[in-house]
């Protein structure tokens, strides 16, 4: 890694060349939320800035505003995303990013002619300001990174915006690889039905279908941070629970929790209690624990479970979570003691 200071002494390519470097190292050793952080503060040695924030945001739309989803931030504070939600639909600059993908935006000054916004930069110090936004097909939601200098710096040159494109570039794409894995999606399609999350709730990645799904079921929910009703169920994982009219299976991957979210119209007209039965066993769990789980009969499992496969089509459980887009269980030989809580068995 550079050090702190060698960078102004160096050829600008070769400093590049070895943050860039750096970031590949990161990701073998961290998770999503640590990757994109560690990899701001390393290119925070090329290009200083005082504060930083990334994440997954919505655009706005007809009857809402842009909202960020989930998000990580550097030397700001936590309540920053919900105090932005708040005054997004009045930030220019942000609606700006928003409708420029791929593009660098800039601006310095406390000049929005919303006093709202205003405000909100002078409270954390938001005077000269360098972003870039990406869309995410996949997710449903675009990504964004932006970093920030206060009143007393100098604004972002050229050449710094021209370097902070490049790095983004490279940062978004070593992140969705890191989320590909997780899920184990080849060609990152239909993720917009998943989330990876942390133990303690907090999102390293979400979708937009699956946003969409809690914040009609919890209101006032604003990202980021799982609700605290699933929250509780994350130390029951593997287990199935109901979310609306929608299953929720939560699957462990390492230290992280996968959500995967499945609607009653998917998985060629399986019945929700087939479904349900299909998801448990591609966790992990045996049939007397499906059946002890769903209140059926090992044989009912058993019955379940052969018309899954024969409706998906599948001959193994590889293939099985493959048609149910689920992660595969990495430890086949030691089996997850069932989850406690009621299954909403649908």
């Amino acid at each position: 890694m550079i050090q702190y200071g060698a960078a102004a002494s160096m050829d600008p390519l070769q400093a590049f060349n070895l943050c860039l470097l750096h970031l590949a190292r990161l990701t073998r050793g961290r998770d999503a939320a640590q990757f994109i952080g560690e990899g701001l503060q390393a290119f925070g040695q090329l290009v200083p800035f005082a504060s930083a924030w990334w994440g997954e945001m919505s655009q706005a739309q007809a009857n809402a505003a842009p909202q960020s989803w989930m998000h990580g931030q550097l030397n700001l504070s936590e309540s920053f995303a919900s105090e932005w939600n708040q005054i997004a639909a009045r930030d220019r600059f942000s609606h700006g990013t928003l409708s420029r993908p791929g593009e660098i935006v800039r601006a310095s000054g406390f000049s929005d002619p919303c006093a709202e916004v205003n405000a909100f930069a002078r409270r954390h110090d938001l005077y000269h300001l360098l972003c870039i936004t990406f869309e995410l097909p996949e997710s449903g939601l675009m990504f964004f990174v932006c970093l920030y200098r206060g009143a007393s710096a100098q604004a972002f040159s050229d050449s710094e915006a021209r370097l902070f494109a490049s790095f983004c570039e490279h940062l978004l794409q070593l992140w969705r690889f890191q989320v590909q894995d997780l899920l184990q999606l080849g060609g990152g399609d239909g993720a917009s039905e998943f989330a990876v999350a942390r133990a303690d709730g907090r999102l390293l990645y979400v979708g937009a279908r699956l946003c969409a799904a809690i914040a009609h079921e919890v209101p006032g929910w604003d990202g980021s941070v799982l609700p605290a009703g699933l929250i509780a169920q994350l130390a029951n994982a593997p287990c199935v629970m109901r979310l609306g009219r929608a299953a929720l299976t939560l699957n462990r991957s390492g230290e992280q929790l996968i959500l995967t979210l499945t609607s009653q119209t998917r998985h060629n007209g399986l019945a929700p209690r087939e479904r349900t039965a299909a998801m448990l066993f591609a966790a992990g769990h045996s049939y007397k624990e499906i059946a002890k789980l769903l209140l059926l009969s090992p044989a009912t499992v058993r019955t379940y479970l052969r018309t899954c496969y024969l409706q998906l089509g599948v001959r193994s459980k590889l293939e099985l979570c493959a048609a149910l887009r689920m992660p595969a269980n990495p430890d086949e030989g030691g089996r997850r003691a069932p989850a406690r809580q009621s299954v909403g068995a649908r």
